[in-house]
């Protein structure tokens, strides 16, 4: 595709904003400083119902570039609907999302627009120096509200904490997304690019995601799934200006999300991600899926039909069953079941021409509801996988089971390891 636009700009800036006009000034200041022409770009300010100056603040910086202004009212936190309400208002090819207090240097948009031009279907994910929930880098309040983005990088780029947060990330891959089984869970809207007819076509945001965080994830895991490639630019970087945060209200909006992703989205590697967010950090995805698409590999020869008509004797024909790690194939005589299998292939053939109803899932965090089956039977599909998950699968099927078992063929093949 080609990015020209002859007849308007070539990229929107869209910045979603709630009552941080100050920050805002900054960012809108930093883009007026672009070498890009400005007649190549726009900025649209979406206001998530500001009672500041935010509104005079964007008219200030209307004098100096194309800036346009959405205000929607104040009902929580919808960041998601107000970055919709902004790419909806946009008239470039390619949609760029920063965050208001992302600070950027004077050729932050010659460089995403580059991303772009070197062709694909490609969404940008920009380094963000200094963004850490954790804390912050001693003086960097200081000089990102005094000097030039430019000068701060310059001044703080060689202290580990200022680092973007996603750099272990960036460096287990060489910096090239493309070598990720997962790239989509490094894609934040703190500085981000795609372009507007993939945006568009998916439909945008979500906006059942009220709250801080992981509509973007879930924007990203829709565009991956749609063949949309990721690409990193270390040279469109933004400053992260510290701001005072609210990390409780953070991490329980979080996790309100989180359960939302999991519900429209309750596949292997979003599971992945909840177990993560349990413990750790959903950066922690790659390690993990990989792990499970190397297990899945090997899996692939795992028959359990035959253990599974071995425990049909146990089971009440009229109970509700839930098989974990069922495979491609399953007794005959079992009666209808709910079908769980991390492989998504040999799921299909087990409940093909069948009454069975099939997840794809790996049984770390199911769609299905609290004491939804009389009997959950786990298989030896699951034996590579009992090391590292084995708590959580045994968790997740007393959620959802009154009675769960390991399959007399799974207890012998893991004797008496215990489960991670």
């Amino acid at each position: 595709m080609s990015i020209s636009s002859r007849n308007g700009p070539q990229l929107s800036v869209i910045i979603p904003t709630y009552n941080r006009s100050q920050l805002l000034r900054q960012t809108l200041g930093n883009l007026a400083r672009q070498r890009m022409p400005a007649a190549s770009f726009e900025v649209i300010v979406a206001d998530d119902g500001s009672s500041d100056d935010t509104r005079a603040v964007v008219a200030e910086a209307a004098k100096s570039m194309r800036v346009q202004y959405h205000f929607q009212p104040d009902e929580g936190f919808r960041a998601g609907m107000a970055r919709n309400a902004g790419a909806r208002l946009a008239a470039a090819p390619v949609l760029v999302f920063l965050d208001t207090g992302a600070l950027v240097g004077p050729d932050y948009l010659d460089c995403h627009l580059a991303e772009h031009e070197a062709g694909g279907r490609t969404a940008v994910v920009g380094y963000a120096h200094g963004y850490d929930l954790a804390g912050t880098v001693p003086g960097l309040a200081a000089a990102a509200a005094e000097a030039l983005p430019e000068q701060v990088v310059a001044r703080f780029g060689d202290e580990a904490g200022f680092a973007d947060a996603r750099q272990p990330q960036f460096v287990d891959c060489d910096f090239d997304l493309g070598r990720l089984a997962a790239p989509w869970v490094l894609f934040w809207t703190l500085n981000c690019s795609v372009r507007a007819d993939d945006f568009q076509r998916l439909g945008g945001f979500d906006e059942d995601f009220h709250g801080w965080g992981l509509e973007d994830l879930e924007l990203a895991y829709r565009l991956f799934n749609d063949g949309v490639g990721f690409r990193l630019s270390r040279r469109a970087w933004v400053v992260h200006a510290p701001h005072a945060r609210d990390r409780d209200a953070i991490l329980a909006e979080s996790m309100r999300n989180l359960r939302r992703l999991l519900a429209k989205h309750p596949q292997p590697p979003v599971e992945i991600v909840w177990r993560l967010m349990q413990r750790a950090s959903p950066l922690d995805l790659e390690a993990s899926y990989q792990f499970l698409l190397s297990w899945a590999r090997r899996a692939r020869g795992i028959d359990v039909a035959a253990e599974l008509a071995r425990e049909l004797p146990r089971l009440d024909p009229a109970g509700r069953t839930v098989v974990v790690g069922a495979g491609g194939r399953v007794p005959t005589a079992l009666p209808s079941a709910i079908l769980l299998d991390f492989d998504a292939d040999l799921l299909a053939e087990a409940t093909f021409g069948t009454s069975h109803v099939g997840h794809h899932a790996i049984g770390l965090r199911t769609p299905l509801e609290d004491g939804a089956a009389d009997t959950v039977l786990l298989t030896s599909r699951l034996v590579g996988l009992w090391g590292r998950w084995g708590r959580a699968l045994l968790a997740e099927a007393h959620r959802i089971g009154r009675s769960v078992r390991l399959t007399e063929a799974f207890a012998r093949r893991i004797g008496d390891s215990p489960p991670g």
